[in-house]
């Protein structure tokens, strides 16, 4: 079985973000870049498949700017066989349905029987590049993945829902987004990650593919949150606390 992982490279999730003078996007000049969290931990669902022996290649695809290369290796490291890197401008602005008509593609080429991505990527919180690429592909999803369990020819899949826990049964192919209870992806050593340097990494120019973007979403301004007016109150129990929302009608 072929797993797919696709990976966003993202402002490391440690960095104070910046937002740009001219209000048209955030600062990524001279900024501390990373694999997306909810991705690093499809990849490592992916590698721990395959070291169960339900799996036998991983394979991680990236859409990015040549730079996007270390996101991939640092997938590699982890413990992917291979990657694929569709590498778009820099000035080349991306929407989730545009990312997910080149997976797409990826996908058609590469038949994979299982895809794993992030539920959502920490820059832009859009939690839709998933979705979408199953409507596209017309195969089975499962979202906010918590558990993955391959029996046979089926996908059995625990989701976090609102009101608890869902179970899913699934037929391959099929598309999974993954949540942060999943699994705590492993720190990749330091052999691994100078094997990952060796590792076949193919670069797949957009100008090449069948593709034209959509251009349907446009950033009108980016703006830092407001700052918090007034300073918080501590209060040594709850009775005090109680009567200080009542003196404020709170309730």
């Amino acid at each position: 079985m072929k797993i797919l992982v696709a990976v966003k490279r993202v402002i490391d999730h440690n960095v104070k973000v910046r937002v740009k003078a001219d209000g048209s996007g955030v600062e990524l000049a001279n900024v501390k870049m990373a694999i997306n969290p909810f991705d690093e931990i499809a990849v490592e669902e992916a590698v721990r498949l395959k070291e169960a022996g339900k799996a036998s290649e991983v394979v991680v695809v990236s859409i990015g700017d040549i730079s996007s290369q270390d996101t991939l290796r640092s997938a590699m490291a982890i413990g992917a066989d291979r990657a694929i890197l569709i590498q778009r401008p820099n000035d080349l602005v991306l929407d989730p349905l545009d990312i997910a008509r080149l997976l797409q593609q990826v996908v058609i080429t590469e038949q994979p029987d299982l895809i794993l991505l992030g539920k959502q990527a920490i820059d832009n919180d859009c939690n839709q590049t998933g979705q979408m690429l199953s409507a596209l592909l017309k195969c089975g999803q499962a979202t906010f993945a918590s558990s993955i369990e391959i029996e046979g020819a089926l996908l059995q899949v625990t989701r976090e829902i609102d009101g608890g826990l869902e179970t899913l049964s699934l037929s391959l192919p099929a598309v999974v987004t993954t949540d942060l209870r999943l699994n705590e992806p492993r720190y990749a050593t330091l052999p691994n990650i100078m094997k990952a340097k060796k590792k076949p990494l193919e670069i797949q120019p957009i100008s090449e593919m069948d593709f034209t973007p959509l251009n349907q979403v446009k950033t009108l301004t980016v703006t830092e949150p407001k700052k918090r007016v007034g300073q918080c109150t501590l209060f040594n129990d709850i009775n005090a606390l109680v009567n200080e929302l009542q003196a404020k009608n709170v309730f």
